[in-house]
């Protein structure tokens, strides 16, 4: 009976002389330099996840680097851990037989008081270790999907982006709504793309300037038309376009016209105006001949009659740029910049003499002004401190005799001018003038004089009077088939 009584009490773990198989991994992870890392790595990393949670709830720290050290290195290092911790139970059975331990299956005997308490504890941390991922894990998802993540995180590389998208009209509408939109598909392309973008912004391998991402957007209707819906747009929308010119800085040209909006009619239901293009009972399709899609070499047309149509530009081959594929056309193919907005140098000027932050009275101070803003500086550093000296020097060139007199309104124009640039250009990552250009309307493309004059933009790719179909039809270039001068 002593003896069975003596196994037993070894069997239940009670003897410290006769440890269970539990009793020697548990105690000897202590001593393992591997088993105490894993503990110390993962109580460490969870301590500093809640810490820094907390902080980033509480508003108390606004730094994009914590947050990345919060949501994205902290539970690498818990997760590492985590797995260190039964890879040092595991190595330290095979080392029993060095000191004779018998190599038993582990069991779990919940008759045994102490198997339960180890269970209970087991379960009760791996709920808090799950919570903790789960809560850190969903905070973290958001984080990388905030304007600030893309924005700021890379900095260098996204600011141009970031600073145009601030003041866009969809400022309040997040990146990934429209780069990724619904779905787990997209979110998972989406973010394998990112990997191999943080290795270029790590080798400093990106592209300068960023190439404008067309080819790999969803299309518009899973993203754009979740807001907007060309089927109910109609009727008309009157644009004022007001320009000053160097020989009159005080009277501003202005053009008014009244932009066919299109949709469906509301009283003959039928489809019209720009928005045909993108209609349901429509079907336009293009093959460009670079990435960019500024160069069409044919156009297909499917009618809501039925009727189908292609005009191809004379001299015109699709090239490699678009692999020879057809796209369907969608909202992005006009509203191509319909959020990272650049504006052009004579833009800026002319609205700060509209706004009378340029003194419109003092002469030749718009095509000072131009001159300076467009100059070629190697840095924004170097812009923010030479575009004032060099309007100034500028004036003074042009009239000596009046510079004191206008001394303040030109530093006041300087300093707009300076808010301007920066603003727009971007010399280290090769944002100039004129760089990204919006296809919507039919602005030439060397407008201002400070952009790519070889390369056509907006309606004109396509309504050109040189795409011809079989019958020697062409696409037209009429005026009146978008806009005309509002009614009064």
């Amino acid at each position: 009976m002593a003896g069975n009584e003596s196994e037993q009490k070894g069997a239940s773990g009670d003897n410290n002389d006769e440890r269970s198989p539990w009793s020697f991994i548990i105690r000897g992870m202590w001593r393992s330099p591997l088993g105490l890392m894993g503990v110390t790595l993962t109580t460490v990393s969870i301590t500093l996840m809640v810490v820094g949670l907390a902080f980033d709830i509480l508003g108390l720290i606004e730094n994009p680097y914590a947050n990345i050290f919060t949501y994205m290195i902290l539970p690498g290092g818990m997760i590492t851990g985590l797995a260190l911790i039964p890879i040092a139970g595991f190595l330290r059975r095979r080392q029993w037989h060095q000191f004779g331990i018998p190599r038993e299956h582990l069991h779990i005997n919940l008759s045994d008081h102490k198997h339960r308490k180890f269970l209970i504890v087991f379960i009760v941390l791996t709920v808090i270790n799950v919570s903790v991922l789960g809560l850190i894990g969903y905070e973290g998802y958001h984080f990388t999907d905030s304007p600030y993540f893309c924005g700021v995180v890379c900095h260098q590389v996204m600011a141009p982006e970031y600073t145009v998208y601030q003041r866009s009209p969809h400022a309040k509408v997040a990146c990934v709504e429209c780069h990724i939109g619904p779905g787990a598909q997209w979110f998972v392309r989406a973010k394998i793309s990112g990997l191999r973008q943080v290795a270029a912004v790590l080798t400093d391998s990106y592209s300068k300037p960023i190439p404008a991402p067309v080819e790999h957007l969803r299309p518009a209707r899973d993203t754009c038309e979740t807001c907007h819906w060309p089927e109910k747009f109609h009727g008309k929308k009157v644009k004022v376009m007001k320009h000053f010119t160097n020989d009159d800085q005080a009277t501003p040209k202005v053009t008014e016209i009244a932009l066919h909006i299109g949709g469906r009619n509301p009283e003959t239901r039928v489809f019209e105006g720009i928005h045909w293009h993108v209609s349901n009972d429509v079907q336009v399709e293009y093959l460009a001949t670079d990435a960019k899609r500024t160069n069409i070499a044919k156009v297909r047309v499917k009618r809501p009659d039925g009727s189908h149509d292609e005009f191809v530009k004379n001299g015109e081959k699709a090239g490699a740029g678009e692999a020879g594929e057809w796209r369907t056309m969608d909202c992005i193919d006009c509203h191509n910049r319909p959020t990272h907005v650049y504006d052009m140098p004579e833009d800026v000027v002319d609205f700060g003499i509209l706004s009378k932050t340029i003194n419109g009275a003092i002469p030749g101070l718009r095509e000072d002004s131009l001159k300076a803003i467009t100059g070629k500086y190697a840095t924004r550093d170097e812009a923010k401190a030479k575009i004032g000296a060099a309007l100034l020097d500028l004036q003074t060139n042009r009239n000596a005799g009046e510079l004191e007199k206008y001394r303040q309104d030109i530093t006041k124009a300087g300093l707009y001018l300076v808010d301007g640039y920066l603003a727009n250009v971007w010399p280290e990552t090769l944002v100039e003038w004129g760089t990204y250009q919006g296809h919507l309307g039919h602005r030439s493309p060397d407008y201002g004089g400070y952009s790519l004059a070889d390369t056509t933009f907006g309606c004109f790719r396509c309504h050109d009077e040189e795409h011809v179909n079989s019958g020697g039809k062409t696409i037209p270039q009429d005026c009146s088939l978008c806009h005309d001068e509002p009614q009064m």
